[in-house]
């Protein structure tokens, strides 16, 4: 062989041994999922010089947050979205999807003004071109061993369905329940504009089996999902990534929507760095 068909099969090799599961050997398919990050896990919330730092990392895209209680939510304003298209054309770092953690502190299961950012978010997101919301409910807003914080939310989410329904847009609930109680809600509600934003961190920490709750909520009914482990790189902590690749592959979850690298650095560490090497590791297993 020639020299140049050498060296693309030492790359595929070198790229090949890198994956730790013994398929290796086959022809390694194209790069399947779009890798972002959250644009608070790299210190930039709702800031639009996020996609400066963004491109330095590598990134494909970010996952924007709605903004803050004290911005108003900014994203809702015309000239905030242009400023934010406008940098994310500039530097070649997509916006993958919006995010709104402000329900952590100020609860949508009980909080009457957090229902009119979520209705706001849909609108939002259709201006940015992005077809995923996701709803955080931790902290002020968790839902474990609450009933009736559960009910509310379907009452709520009943509500603005419709809306996310005829705009093209995905309500992703992130929370620490289970995926039967998760498929309960959806089940609930009886939309297809609301699904799962699936952490694998998070679902460990609440005692969930990944593995198992992937085969039982399926692909479609998972919009988005976010890679981390607290404080730890990613590869570094107890998850099994190239097995979550697998139960990926299994329920045929092909990469349609994005991943997003989330709290994957030590206390005190360089920020590029970090989320280089978290990127690296997952282009490793997910390409």
């Amino acid at each position: 062989m020639d020299r140049r068909q050498m060296l693309k099969q030492s790359a595929f090799l070198t790229a090949g041994a890198a994956l730790p599961w013994p398929e290796w050997t086959q022809e390694l398919p194209k790069i399947r999922f779009k890798i972002g990050a959250c644009d608070w896990s790299i210190g930039k919330t709702a800031n639009v010089t996020c996609f400066e730092l963004a491109k330095k990392i590598g990134l494909d895209g970010l996952q924007i947050s709605l903004g803050t209680v004290k911005d108003n939510f900014h994203l809702r304003q015309k000239e905030v979205q242009r400023a934010f298209k406008k940098a994310s054309k500039q530097h070649g770092v997509k916006i993958s999807s919006l995010a709104i953690g402000e329900l952590n502190n100020y609860p949508y299961k009980s909080d009457p003004q957090t229902e009119a950012w979520v209705a706001d978010s849909i609108p939002t997101a259709k201006a940015m071109g992005v077809s995923v919301v996701l709803l955080a409910f931790f902290a002020k807003n968790d839902l474990r061993n609450d009933d009736a914080g559960k009910a509310e939310v379907v009452r709520r989410l009943k509500k603005v369905a419709p809306a996310a329904e005829k705009a093209g847009v995905i309500l992703g609930i992130e929370s620490y329940l289970s995926a039967e109680e998760h498929l309960d809600i959806m089940q609930k509600v009886g939309s297809p504009a609301i699904k799962v934003y699936y952490d694998f961190r998070n679902a460990t920490d609440a005692g969930n089996d990944i593995y198992h709750e992937m085969k039982l909520l399926g692909k479609d009914n998972i919009c988005e999902l976010h890679m981390k482990e607290n404080g730890i790189l990613l590869g570094k902590g107890s998850i099994d990534w190239p097995k979550v690749r697998r139960s990926l592959d299994e329920i045929g979850y092909l990469g349609d929507g994005w991943m997003q690298i989330e709290w994957a650095m030590p206390k005190d560490a360089d920020v590029v760095e970090a989320y280089q090497h978290n990127l690296k590791y997952l282009r490793e297993i997910f390409a």
